[in-house]
């Protein structure tokens, strides 16, 4: 495993030469090739504040994402509240210590918050874990989701997690009916919500979320280069 930039996407993160398919990391942007101009939703976590006088729709994403990178380092019991919201008080230090469990899984992390912003489950990486080729954070987020709340649907949530989802969590999402997607860092290789396809903004399906990017993309970044140091 090597840490390395590439000339197209300098600042990209790590290569696992164990697992090809994670390819690049990074904190940037998709390739301008990659860019739907006609995709209906909004990228970026800049889209404003949906209520100015409370706690707007970026620092909302900026709290849910924080949790998923508590799950994406020390697992689903990190100790926060079950609203992901940190202290207010507290100073942003950046992404969280870097002590990993031992199970070799890369770290990623993701929360399902339901249409009333409360979490409803969250999921890590369990490949090395389980022994399971499906056990993406993703997957496993939507799967407690659904079993918490009864039905396979999960129409008005929220999945947050901190790395663009490949083709198949992608597809899961479509399928789960979720409502909106929070990414961190992109995926330039694998990514399958703006960077090598676009299957969760695909007009071509019966489903599509609305998808916000690059939210915390630097932190998501260097937890994952932290974890092939």
């Amino acid at each position: 495993m090597t840490v390395s930039d590439s000339p197209e996407h300098p600042g990209t993160g790590p290569v696992d030469r164990a697992d090809p398919a994670l390819g690049r990391i990074s904190a940037a942007g998709p390739p301008p090739a990659a860019a739907d101009p006609h995709a209906p939703s909004t990228v970026g976590p800049d889209e404003g504040l949906a209520d100015p006088a409370g706690v707007g729709r970026r620092q909302r994403h900026e709290l849910w994402m924080r949790r998923a990178l508590e799950v994406a380092v020390t697992g689903p019991d990190a100790g926060l509240p079950a609203t992901g919201s940190r202290d207010a008080g507290r100073p942003d230090t950046g992404p969280p210590d870097t002590r990993f469990p031992a199970d070799g899984d890369i770290p990623v992390g993701a929360v399902v918050y339901g249409p009333d912003g409360t979490e409803l489950a969250t999921g890590r990486n369990e490949r090395e874990l389980t022994g399971d080729p499906t056990a993406h954070a993703e997957i496993l987020a939507l799967r407690r989701a659904a079993a918490r709340v009864g039905e396979w649907r999960l129409d008005g949530c929220t999945l947050v997690v901190t790395l663009e989802p490949c083709t198949m969590c992608a597809g899961a999402l479509v399928l789960a009916r979720i409502g909106t997607v929070v990414f961190g860092a992109w995926e330039p290789k694998t990514g399958a919500a703006g960077s090598l396809w676009d299957v969760v903004r695909d007009r071509r399906l019966n489903h599509r979320p609305e998808v916000y990017a690059g939210v915390l993309a630097a932190e998501s970044a260097a937890v994952l280069r932290a974890f092939f140091r």
